[in-house]
Formats: C-alpha cells, sequence, structure tokens
C-alpha cells in the first residue's frame, strides 16, 4: 500500500516503540572482528562509525541464539558473557545519535560445523557444500529449544541496551530452510504444507516478541525468494507476510532474498569474487574454489533498487512497514523507494566503502557512492569485514 504523502528519508520515523532519526538503516553484515564470540574494540568502533556518518539505525550481525547456530566459531552468541561488551557498543552508537539493532537467529543448515565443533541442524538430512559435512535433520526437541533461544537472546538484546532486534528469517538459515520446500522434506508437522513449513518462522518472531514485549522493536529480515529452482518464492512469501502481520509481533519487514547455502550472490549482485574467496581458503578447498566456485559464486547484474520489483508485491498486499533492501547507494534511490510507499531504506556495501555516505548525502543529495559493486568485501568477512578499495 502507498502512503498518502511521501516522507523525507531524512525526516525521523517511528519503528514500532522506537523514533529514528531517519529512516536509512545500516543493514546486518559479519563484522568478522569478534573473535572468542565476544565484542571487540573493532566491532564497537565499526558500529561507532556507522553511527557517526548518519543512519538512524545500524544492525549488528549476527548474533546467534545458540552455540551451534554460528557460520563459524567466532560469532557472537547470545549468553552473560557477552553482555558487558554489548552494553558497551549500544552506549557508543547511543553517544553518536543512533539507534542499534540486534540481528538474531539460528544458521541451522549454513552453519559450520567444522568451525563450531557441533552438529549442523537443518529441517531434513543432507549436505553442507561449503563444510562438506553432513546437515542433520532437527528433532522436535532441537526446534523447541531453538525458539525458546530466540526468546532468550530477545531477553539479553534488552539487557545490553538494544533498541531493537531483527529475527533472521531469511537465506536458508534455520527458520528460512524450514520454510523452503526444496530444504525441507520433512514430512511431519513442520513439512509439507506452507502452514507447516512456517511453523518454525512464526514461532521464533512469537517467542521473541512474548520476550519483550513492547520495551524495543522487533524486525524480521524475511526471503521472499530464495534464488534457487524449487524454493521458496513470491506466491508462498506474500503469504507468509501476511500470516506475520496478522499475528501482530513484528513492527517492520526487511524484505531479502537469495540462499546462503545454495545461491549467495543472488542478493548481491555484482561482481563474483570467486578468487578472493579462494584466496582465503586451505587446500584442498582453494583448488576446488577455483575449479567449480563459478557454479555457486553465481555473478548477476547490479542495478539499483534491484529488489524492487520482488519487494512491490508486498507493498501491494501489506499495512506492515516495510524495508526495502538491495542497490540502495543513491538517494534518488531512497526518494524512490519512499515514492513508493516503504517507510525504510537499508544499506551495507555502500556504508563499507564510506562509512559516512549517509551525512554525505543529506549535506549534498546529489552525492554518488564510490561503491562498484565488486563485492571484494565478501571475503574479508574472515579478517574483518572492509571495503578493500578504500
Amino acid at each position: 500500500m502507498t502512503t498518502s504523502t511521501t516522507p523525507d528519508v531524512f525526516e525521523s520515523a517511528r519503528l514500532g516503540p522506537l523514533t529514528l532519526r531517519n529512516r536509512i538503516i545500516k543493514a546486518a553484515t559479519f563484522e568478522g572482528v569478534t573473535k572468542g564470540a565476544l565484542v571487540t574494540d573493532d566491532l564497537v568502533e565499526f558500529h561507532r562509525r556507522h553511527a557517526a556518518g548518519g543512519v538512524g539505525m545500524t544492525t549488528v550481525a549476527y548474533c546467534a541464539v545458540a552455540p551451534e547456530g554460528r557460520t563459524e566459531r567466532d560469532q557472537v552468541w547470545m549468553r552473560p558473557e557477552a553482555l558487558p561488551g554489548l552494553r558497551r557498543l549500544t552506549d557508543a552508537v547511543h553517544a553518536e545519535g543512533a539507534a542499534v539493532s540486534a540481528q538474531i537467529g539460528h544458521a541451522g543448515p549454513v552453519a559450520n560445523s567444522v568451525s563450531n565443533r557441533l552438529p549442523t541442524l537443518g529441517p531434513s538430512a543432507s549436505f553442507n557444500p561449503q563444510s562438506m559435512r553432513p546437515i542433520h535433520k532437527a528433532t522436535r526437541a532441537d526446534i523447541e529449544r531453538i525458539t525458546r533461544a530466540h526468546g532468550r537472546a530477545a531477553e539479553l538484546a534488552v539487557e545490553a541496551g538494544f533498541d531493537a532486534v531483527e529475527v533472521h528469517l531469511g537465506h536458508n538459515y534455520f527458520a528460512s530452510s524450514f520454510l523452503s520446500p526444496k530444504v525441507n522434506r520433512r514430512k511431519d508437522e513442520y513439512g509439507g504444507s506452507l502452514a507447516n513449513r512456517a511453523k518454525v518462522a512464526l514461532g521464533a518472531v512469537r517467542a521473541v516478541r512474548e520476550a519483550v514485549g513492547d520495551r524495543i522493536a522487533v524486525l524480521a529480515k524475511f526471503n521472499m525468494d530464495d534464488g534457487v529452482p524449487g524454493g521458496f518464492w513470491l506466491d508462498e512469501s506474500v503469504q507468509v507476510a501476511r500470516w506475520l502481520e496478522s499475528e501482530g509481533n513484528v513492527d517492520a519487514l526487511e524484505l531479502t532474498a537469495g540462499s546462503s547455502l545454495l545461491n549467495p550472490m543472488y542478493l548481491f549482485r555484482g561482481d563474483a569474487p570467486v578468487k578472493e574467496f579462494a584466496a582465503t581458503m586451505p587446500q584442498p578447498q582453494r583448488l576446488g574454489v577455483q575449479l567449480v566456485g563459478g557454479q555457486f559464486i553465481r555473478a548477476y547484474p547490479y542495478r539499483e533498487a534491484y529488489l524492487l520489483e520482488s519487494a512491490r508485491q508486498f507493498r501491494a498486499v501489506l499495512n506492515l512497514p516495510l524495508v526495502l533492501l538491495g542497490g540502495i547507494s543513491e538517494r534518488a534511490t531512497m526518494d524512490r523507494a519512499m515514492a513508493e510507499g516503504f517507510e525504510f531504506v537499508a544499506m551495507a556495501r555502500a556504508l563499507l566503502r564510506e562509512p559516512d555516505f549517509v551525512e554525505r548525502i543529506r549535506r549534498e543529495p546529489g552525492t554518488r557512492s564510490l561503491c562498484i559493486h565488486c563485492n571484494k568485501c565478501m571475503p574479508t568477512i574472515f579478517s574483518g569485514t572492509r571495503c578493500v578499495l578504500s
């Protein structure tokens, strides 16, 4: 649904119980600087820099709800030991005038069992082509435990001073993998029909809302499309979004796409940094990526607002506030999103290149991003996420 008047992207805006100073969100990008699965000075500075650069809210990624739910061992997972560092981070962001969100979730089949030294869990038994290890079928007890863990993680986020949590329902992480008919081949109450496949996602969001009430905002990062044949697609994702809206447990949806398990570049668009990814890996994985990595790390042409066409399908049927993601690197694109009824926009790569980009376009709307969408920032997640051209 479109709004009767077009808001200015730099006007303050309500997000659930929260007021943001503007409508621009720093999207979650794993920062790669959390040694020991705890907050570091580098992580604090990463988000302080984006807050100082003018975003309305920055998103800390990725805060796993359980130790086996990490995509690698050094990712933060939400536990009492992490609280002092998280509080230091939220204080630093608030001192710059921005809000801060914690992206919480469980990586499910995307988790790295070799790094975590724990079994990888998914809706069905299968194989992770990245870690070259099996994916174990989650039991009902696993599902119930992980659902409860979302609520506990959200409670810790409140205690740590976060203004919002973003529940990860995308990219074939745990909840998203259950939604996907390609990945979820279960025959029980969590498989088959769309209503069954949606139970994990709806349950995770419900647990979060029950834990936090209206103390902080609750967003969900939600897959519109897995980007693989036979995967989760718009006809089903629009319906699940309607269910999320009707349950009333989310204050906004951030619309995303792609599968970290099967087709990661579908979200990013632009160049495919196969050579750079290979260089981060030991042999024989390096040789394997060099030889066949192009089949997995595929290149897609970049264009501004490349997820807009799909996102319009959600805007047409939902009253729920929506965050437009994907190819937001110009003021004109932000204005277009506002004109089409989206309440917020989310940026990532352009802010890695220029953390102060938001403030620069506020002062001079015609400012162009220096990001060239080479995606060479992506392999830097293993050594500290950054733009290699800065």
